[in-house]
């Protein structure tokens, strides 16, 4: 049974929502390699939960006062992410972001719900290119 195994924030401003999650949860923010992408590290990882991701929000400018959800994207782990993309597809869902290999990771697409919320799916693949 896939489980979400990564979450991630958009932001227009990383280094403010970097400094606002250190504050209020002690979060770990380190930057993967050149890219304008922060891991998380949310606590011990003996403890139940998962890391994250934090990245510039890709259109500026924040959601409008009581709109819905759209910042936070949950990632699930996957067997075989062809597989799931199709079964997603048959469901309603809609393509957000096609697959692409995340190097030494894995393989990732994103995907809409039938409401319109973004969620993605990882096949682990340390082969990933």
């Amino acid at each position: 049974m896939p489980r979400p195994i990564h979450f991630e924030i958009q932001a227009d401003d990383p280094e403010r929502a970097i400094r606002f999650y250190k504050a209020l949860f002690d979060w770990e923010f380190n930057q993967w390699g050149e890219n304008k992408y922060w891991l998380i590290a949310t606590g011990d990882k003996s403890q139940p939960g998962i890391d994250g991701g934090l990245l510039p929000r890709p259109q500026p400018g924040a959601p409008a006062a009581m709109a819905a959800v759209n910042c936070f994207v949950c990632t699930m782990d996957v067997p075989n992410l062809d597989t799931f993309v199709d079964k997603a597809m048959k469901a309603g869902a809609t393509i957000a972001l096609p697959k692409m290999p995340i190097p030494t990771v894995g393989w990732l697409a994103y995907c809409k719900d039938t409401e319109g919320n973004i969620f993605g799916m990882m096949q682990a693949d340390a082969n990933a290119k």
